[in-house]
């Protein structure tokens, strides 16, 4: 998002955003951008785009404000933290045995993140991470959230009928496991990638909630798994446990292991 042209419009150099967030609409941003050039400059969902914290507009970084979506059409410029850190994971990389008889081949055609994650469903890298060997693929696709409240610092934000999107849920006997998954090295994300479908889906379950960031980077496979020690805090998140791997497959015949070189 441009935020200049916004701010200077409706003048929000002068709100103060320690007392309170700002409220913008879809409406009042395709105004403040109409005079710019390309259809992607004026799409709201592509200007609100600010999945990291570098990806925010210069005027949010300087005032150390983050954007939330809070219905559909509606957003809220809030000061505060909106992010979390992905860290390195130091630990020595395992090798994992994938659980197949044979060698995929399918996934080895394009570099997407739904392949990769897909793939490392497959072997069962996914469910040994989460020692859960009967995790089942059920939720993929866009949803919309329920109505739910929650604190961002001293502010109070309610949400309700926001759009969300996992790359991959599963659901074992006593746990559902959300994904966000890339293709690329992420130093940061937004929160709110792992929070809303987080509190959408404990509205939907008893089962315990958990949430995995998972990267893909040439051979190998990176997996976070992240917790909110506080489900009505939405800067309680904390990282539970991490790991890296590189998926080998055994050999029938010869009883070697061969490295995956997807």
């Amino acid at each position: 998002m441009h935020g200049e042209p916004y701010f200077n419009k409706h003048k929000l150099n002068k709100h103060d955003f320690n007392k309170e967030p700002y409220l913008i609409t879809a409406e009042k941003i395709k105004v403040a951008c109409q005079h710019f050039t390309t259809t992607g400059e004026k799409e709201v969902r592509i200007l609100c785009k600010q999945d990291t914290r570098e990806k925010r507009p210069n005027v949010f970084i300087e005032k150390e404000l983050f954007l939330l979506p809070i219905k559909n059409g509606e957003y809220k410029i809030i000061k505060g933290e909106g992010y979390v850190d992905i860290p390195d994971i130091e630990s020595d990389i395992e090798e994992y045995e994938s659980k197949l008889p044979f060698v995929l081949e399918t996934t080895k055609i394009g570099n997407s993140e739904m392949q990769h994650l897909d793939h490392a469903y497959a072997v069962s890298l996914i469910q040994s991470f989460m020692e859960d060997e009967f995790l089942v693929l059920t939720i993929r696709g866009r949803k919309y959230t329920p109505k739910f409240e929650f604190n961002v610092g001293n502010f109070r934000i309610t949400t309700k009928s926001v759009q969300t999107e996992v790359d991959s849920g599963y659901e074992g006997k006593d746990k559902v496991v959300l994904v966000e998954a890339k293709n690329s090295k992420s130093t940061n994300t937004i929160i709110r990638q792992l929070y809303y479908p987080y509190r959408q889906w404990q509205a939907h379950t008893k089962k315990k909630v958990s949430l995995l960031f998972f990267e893909k980077r040439g051979d190998h496979y990176y997996i976070w798994e992240f917790q909110f020690f506080d489900e009505n805090n939405y800067n309680s998140i904390k990282i539970k446990k991490s790991a890296c791997y590189v998926i080998v497959n055994k050999e029938r015949h010869g009883g070697k292991n061969e490295k995956n070189t997807m």
